[in-house]
């Protein structure tokens, strides 16, 4: 099928690559412009757009794709079918009425469940102990649509945001190129979502990644590994900020007040909520690189019951 791509992240480059080495013609690639990034600010082209040019595809950057000159290049353009994985603008209805077979998506959660722009991350800051990919044909709402296809897996214990983005963008990659074979096959039926079952993901916020130390050990390890990199887990020490980038609950039992760090050999431990305990396995104070705690204790000269948070 003759289709057009719309996406953005890293999340959505496996889709983009298996895609056109499918068969399907990949009309054009529409993202989000280039961006500041890094300590010099140097402008940064999106993961989707440099895979894009790789693979010799046309690219668009258009600041909103709602704009009518937008919507006249991609209705020019006739495509059959749209694809949008992680492209970061809502599609409006404009568009949605282009391409006679639709648009699909494939979202990062098994909807209903965490709706919205961070399934990832909310998906393990909330705790998930499983999670998974969905097809769907996008509607004007936030991620409302019939569900095409699903594909579930497990959630590790300790495993960030970043490492299950990189197993479920594979998932969703197979997924797409499955669904849209059904769909020509007309083999798929679509399932309406029960909005009674949806929960939502929001956009990130820096404050989502201040660390609250009255919380419960597992409460605060789930957040640090499902807002890794960013916000992050933050909190301060000795008047600088402070990050948890690795830790996982301890079975210890701590007397301490809440934020308060006990060193116990060679090994980091916060006290938290209830008197337990957070092993911090990594750290990163302000304007270091991240360390583990066995380096940390060393170079900083920890005390008893010292406390972050202050």
């Amino acid at each position: 099928m003759k289709t057009i791509f719309l996406g953005t992240p890293a999340f959505a480059v496996a889709s983009l690559e298996v895609l056109a080495a499918s068969g399907h013609e990949v009309l054009a690639v529409f993202t989000q412009p280039d961006r500041p990034s890094g300590r010099g600010h140097a402008l940064t082209a999106p993961p989707v757009k440099q895979s894009a040019l790789a693979l010799g595809l046309a690219v668009h950057q258009p600041e909103r794709i709602r704009r009518p000159e937008a919507v006249e290049l991609i209705a020019a353009l006739r495509p059959e079918i749209m694809v949008v994985v992680g492209y970061g603008q809502i599609i409006p209805q404009s568009i949605l009425d282009i391409p006679p077979r639709g648009i699909v998506n494939v979202h990062g959660s098994l909807l209903p469940r965490y709706r919205g722009a961070a399934p990832i991350q909310w998906a393990i800051a909330n705790g998930e102990t499983r999670t998974g990919v969905t097809t769907m044909r996008i509607d004007a709402g936030l991620d409302t649509g019939d569900m095409l296809l699903k594909a579930e897996t497990e959630i590790g214990p300790l495993e960030t945001a970043p490492e299950l983005s990189a197993r479920l963008a594979p998932m969703g990659a197979a997924l797409l190129i499955e669904t849209l074979a059904g769909l020509e096959r007309g083999t798929i039926t679509p399932t309406p979502q029960d909005p009674e079952e949806a929960t939502y993901a929001p956009v990130l916020k820096k404050e989502d990644g201040l660390i609250d130390w009255r919380r419960p050990a597992a409460v605060i390890h789930n957040r640090a590994r499902g807002f890794a990199p960013w916000p992050g887990a933050h909190t301060r020490f000795r008047g600088r900020g402070f990050q948890v980038t690795r830790s996982r609950p301890s079975e210890a039992r701590l007397s301490g007040a809440p934020g308060s760090l006990h060193a116990q050999g060679r090994t980091l431990l916060a006290c938290c909520g209830e008197g337990e305990a957070l092993e911090l396995i990594q750290v990163q104070p302000e304007g270091k690189r991240p360390m583990a705690a066995a380096d940390f204790l060393n170079g900083y000269r920890v005390a008893d019951n010292e406390q972050l948070g202050e």
